[in-house]
């Protein structure tokens, strides 16, 4: 199933995909209308777990749901989550090609390596991002798969970390080299806002038969930038959860970037960074396709 968030009448609505027909149903207005259980807004969805998947599968199912029908092609797209309750965990140098493309072969992490982008980051699909020309020249774009916790948890165990997992999206983790070079550090040129693009849904994890084995490419202007797949991650999901639990409770809504593969713009030679005008598409086996233009 896929959950996606997205704007009416300059409101929130939380919506689901209804695959047969291509039309998003509005939960947001089907909950108004005689089904109060059901969620209003993602946060609120990701919260019921499970009970909501599966009360709306049983709606799309076996009811006529036409009259709370959205066109696909007609809606504002928002960020799957529009106001993240934490900043969003980031996994860095997940990919041994990308560590070594930033550096060397001394590079590539023994131990995970983790920084936060602000809430303040978060785009919808569709969305422009800017180039923030003013403190910038180096922005680049990083496409990567993400997971959404949906339990709280702490001190979790491999073997059941992907039982923490309430669904996966995409994300852009766009930085800006030159201020991360500056600064010494992630969190400042990982954090202009806007620099997380994210969506264009949420697939619920019972989509998804192995995270850990998932192509992801990322293109910018039609040209093939990123090219590989999850399971060349150094740190698979299940470790990721492990670690960063450790001592530290996870909670429903925690949204976890697993790293980057090979080929962002600060790897070329020259570098080939973003300018205005340029539109990245990032695509993810299993989830579909995260497209932003930067203004």
């Amino acid at each position: 199933m896929k959950l996606l968030s997205f704007a009416k009448d300059n409101k929130e609505q939380l919506g689901v995909l209804n695959e047969n027909t291509g039309d998003i149903v509005n939960v947001t207005k089907l909950a108004l209308a005689g089904h109060p259980s059901l969620p209003s807004t993602m946060l609120e969805a990701i919260d019921t777990g499970n009970s909501f998947i599966e009360e709306m599968k049983k709606l799309i199912e076996k009811e006529d749901l036409t009259a709370f029908y959205e066109n696909i092609d007609l809606i504002e797209w928002l960020s799957p989550i529009t106001k993240p309750r934490k900043n969003i965990m980031c996994v860095g140098k997940n990919y041994r090609d990308h560590a070594i493309e930033m550096g060397s072969e001394a590079d590539i992490p023994k131990d995970l390596i983790v920084f936060t982008k602000a809430p303040t980051t978060v785009k919808g699909h569709l969305s422009e991002v800017e180039s923030h020309s003013e403190i910038t020249n180096q922005l680049d774009y990083e496409g990567e798969l993400a997971l959404i916790i949906g339990k709280k948890g702490k001190n979790i165990s491999k073997e059941e970390a992907l039982d923490y997992v309430f669904g996966y999206t995409i994300i852009n983790d766009i930085t800006a080299r030159d201020i991360q070079k500056r600064h010494k550090q992630y969190f400042i040129g990982k954090s202009l806002d806007g620099s997380c693009p994210m969506g264009p849904w949420i697939v619920h994890h019972s989509a998804i038969e192995d995270p850990n084995h998932l192509d992801v490419v990322t293109m910018v202007n039609d040209e093939i930038r990123q090219n590989s797949n999850t399971q060349y991650f150094i740190f698979p999901i299940e470790e990721i959860i492990s670690v960063l639990s450790k001592g530290m409770t996870l909670e429903p809504g925690d949204i976890i970037a697993t790293g980057t593969p090979a080929g962002v713009g600060n790897g070329f030679n020259p570098p080939k960074f973003l300018v205005s005008g340029d539109r990245i598409d990032i695509t993810v086996e299993g989830i579909g396709t995260l497209t932003n233009v930067v203004k």
